[in-house]
């Protein structure tokens, strides 16, 4: 995992768990030894699916939860005992939690009016976070009365104009339409980033985690999967479940077995079709760490097949989808499926044949019963 172990880091995870009890004794590990620091400055999003952690997580920072075991630490002060007032952190929850009796624009004001700002100032800076996040037209309403995503956005609001040394984002944008959602991911990054604001992103959603953040932290069962750039996560994922969790549509997995002869190397799949490559189209340490007859998974994104004239397999196609930007086709050999993505109108027939390939270097190999993925553990 690609972690940093500076105690200059703003914040620092160090070994954090949180154990819940369990309905008939037993316990429940919802958070296992976390461990992770994010820069002065750095937008990180813990992704992952519901029930990983990712929000426990954000609660502990938070001070909603306790630690079960670890430590965490802002600006290098232990902050793990501390009530949550004294901790100097923001958080924008999924829930909203806007004060009834507040109209929106009192309740975004609210923070700034604790620092005793000049009132002047306040209006201004309400007034900016409410354009930023179109909400101008009902800072004058109440939280009952107006939409979910409003709200959403409101609390959002409430959140990134406090001086805080962390801000911590539970689902910020998770209430809004799709055209929304995009055209304020951009201008909420913008606004962290030139502010210099540290934040915590909490989501779901791989788009939102891509757009948002500089590293992502992919969780799983309570446990960190990896931590680095979305770029990294995409083209080196450190295992196969993050290999199998990152990307749209989800990277093509085959259990293979490696055959090797004079020069060259091939994963057979499904027992018969092979990938088929010369040797030195792969790095050196294939040679020794992939003997004939060792078991693989090997991975392929959908846009890494190619069609090809001849050679490569051969897949029938069982479903054709053009997407306006992008043509998803889907196909069978033997008991294997898989998806590849073409950039272009391509018209397909069901049960037509297609010949495709797919680059040495655009493999992920994964070991079979680790899941380790070989080429980033060896590069």
């Amino acid at each position: 995992m690609n972690t940093t172990t500076s105690n200059e880091s703003l914040l620092w995870l160090d070994c954090v768990s949180k154990i819940y009890p369990a309905a008939h004794g037993g316990e429940v590990v919802a958070v296992k030894d976390l461990s992770l620091q994010v820069e002065q400055g750095e937008i990180v999003a813990l992704l992952g699916s519901s029930g990983c952690g990712k929000t426990s997580t954000l609660r502990m920072i938070a001070g909603f939860e306790e630690t079960s075991r670890g430590r965490i630490l802002i600006g290098g002060r232990e902050i793990h005992r501390l009530a949550p007032k004294d901790r100097n952190v923001a958080m924008a929850f999924e829930g909203y939690s806007l004060y009834p009796p507040m109209n929106i624009g009192d309740n975004i004001a609210f923070a700034l009016r604790a620092e005793r700002l000049a009132a002047s100032q306040v209006k201004r800076q309400v007034a900016e976070i409410a354009a930023l996040l179109e909400i101008e037209d009902i800072l004058t309403r109440y939280p009952a009365t107006v939409s979910a995503g409003q709200q959403q956005r409101a609390g959002l609001a409430r959140a990134l104009v406090r001086r805080a040394a962390l801000h911590l984002l539970d689902e910020p944008i998770g209430q809004l339409e799709p055209q929304l959602r995009a055209l304020l991911r951009g201008r909420i990054k913008h606004f962290i980033k030139e502010r210099g604001l540290t934040a915590i992103l909490v989501t779901h959603d791989q788009t939102e985690a891509n757009a948002l953040s500089d590293r992502i932290a992919v969780m799983e069962d309570g446990c960190l999967q990896q931590f680095d750039t979305p770029q990294r996560l995409k083209d080196r994922p450190a295992n196969l479940f993050t290999g199998a969790f990152i990307g749209e549509p989800p990277m093509n997995l085959f259990a293979a077995t490696v055959e090797r002869s004079a020069g060259r190397m091939s994963f057979i799949l499904d027992g018969s079709h092979r990938l088929d490559y010369a040797l030195n189209e792969f790095p050196a340490w294939c040679e020794e760490h992939l003997p004939a007859g060792r078991q693989l998974v090997v991975g392929v994104r959908p846009h890494a097949f190619k069609r090809v004239e001849q050679g490569g397999m051969t897949m029938a196609v069982t479903d054709n989808q053009w997407l306006g930007d992008q043509t998803h086709i889907a196909g069978q050999f033997g008991e294997c499926a898989l998806v590849m993505v073409v950039h272009e109108f391509c018209n397909h027939a069901r049960g037509e044949r297609l010949h495709i390939g797919v680059a040495a270097r655009d493999l992920h190999l994964f070991d079979r019963h680790s899941g380790d993925n070989l080429i980033r553990e060896s590069a």
